[in-house]
């Protein structure tokens, strides 16, 4: 993905920065035109925005508050063209650029034009973008390729710095896209910003610690990653998913999980912790996740993932079905979450106040529901291998129909 740096480094004829350089790490989509408000119309996220003075139109002020408004709609970078190099750019323009950390450019009005900078930028972020793409095709074919031999291996090995000789991983990033009103049913942002925030995945995945492989594929990404046994790789990526759901341009909107394969010291078995991980993913919303980590092991389903290989389970459904019937019947019939109130009691470490808190309901109420629980299944208050056994089978029942 491009950055402002980059176009500071392509030292484009008739165009220089002027201030903001500390946000010079800005990741650039796309360039556009500053034409008319309301921007969020016409800009998104990452546009490179150029603004042309002509002081017939305007002058210093709208300059100013577009700057403030572009940048609130998380522009890369703004660059204002002076109509006849009548006025350099004033000291308040650029403290501005500099206290917003946006990177403020000025492109000569004469033997400069906006065409040429926009094509110029747009070819260069078209052509880092098919780098990508290659890229991307190389974890694609030690994937899904066949005939891959031990040259290529090395040949992959070589270009990009990974070490073969020790186990590698396959992560399959799921990317749930928010449903929200701010959307307004723009369909083509929405799709923009999803591009927009894979780009930002990509780019922060390919800064990790250790080298690695990136593949936007079938709306997911596929990341090949190095298992160091210390979870420290997965650890830097946990911060890295947590740091871009939570950014203020993407919160709200997007939730990501990585659900991660077993690692494998032959690259030609890679495939196998892909499709590991690809076995994984429909019952990552079931997993006794208290902690809300975003990377999921295998290990994270304990003896769950033993119960469903043989492929058939009638009697193993049959046994559940008869042990919540109860609590599936009251369910139905009062329209209640006594077997989610059960389940959250259990991930909350059988913690009453934990639990009303993460169901935002009364503590009198939650004991209302446990003491109901407790009569319909004939169990003790302390009878924590009861317990468990219950949530065995909503357990269960929950990955057998996911």
């Amino acid at each position: 993905m491009v950055k402002c740096r980059d176009i500071v480094n392509m030292n484009l004829d008739g165009m220089w920065l002027v201030a903001g350089e500390s946000g010079l790490d800005r990741l650039v989509s796309w360039t556009y035109v500053v034409m008319a408000r309301p921007f969020d119309d016409h800009m998104n996220e990452g546009n490179f925005a150029l603004f042309s003075l002509d002081f017939d139109k305007f002058h210093w002020d709208d300059v100013k508050s577009s700057m403030i408004e572009l940048n609130d709609l998380k522009i890369s970078g703004f660059a204002v063209s002076i109509k006849d190099d009548e006025e350099k750019i004033p000291e308040e323009i650029i403290s501005l650029a500099n206290d917003l950390s946006l990177p403020l450019f000025q492109i000569r009005w004469k033997n400069a034009s906006f065409v040429d900078i926009a094509q110029s930028i747009g070819n260069f972020i078209i052509e880092e973008n098919n780098k990508v793409n290659r890229n991307g095709q190389f974890l694609y074919n030690l994937l899904f390729g066949y005939g891959i031999d031990d040259r290529y291996i090395e040949k992959i090995a070589s270009q990009f710095g990974m070490d073969f000789s020790v186990p590698h991983q396959v992560g399959i990033i799921v990317v749930d896209r928010i449903s929200d009103s701010k959307s307004d049913n723009n369909l083509e942002n929405d799709e923009h910003k999803y591009n927009y925030y894979m780009a930002t995945l990509e780019k922060m995945i390919a800064d990790m610690d250790e080298p690695t492989l990136f593949l936007n594929f079938l709306n997911k990404g596929v990341v090949l990653l190095p298992y160091t046994g210390d979870k420290h790789v997965e650890e830097e990526l946990e911060k890295i998913l947590e740091a871009l759901d939570s950014d203020t341009l993407f919160r709200g909107d997007f939730n990501s999980t990585c659900i991660m394969g077993k690692p494998y010291i032959n690259p030609h078995e890679y495939a196998q912790s892909y499709y590991g991980a690809k076995s994984l993913i429909y019952k990552k919303d079931v997993l006794l996740n208290a902690q809300k980590k975003k990377v999921i092991t295998s290990d994270m389903m304990g003896i769950y993932k033993f119960l469903f290989t043989n492929g058939d389970n009638e009697e193993l459904r049959n046994y559940c079905d008869k042990r919540l019937q109860k609590l599936e019947e009251y369910d139905s019939a009062n329209n209640t979450e006594l077997i989610n109130t059960f389940l959250a009691y259990y991930m909350n470490g059988y913690n009453a106040t934990k639990t009303a808190d993460s169901l935002y309901i009364h503590r009198n109420t939650l004991q209302y529901r446990l003491s109901k629980i407790n009569e319909l299944l004939g169990l003790k208050a302390d009878d924590y291998g009861e317990y468990l056994e219950i949530i065995n089978c909503i357990m269960v029942k929950r990955m057998l129909l996911s």
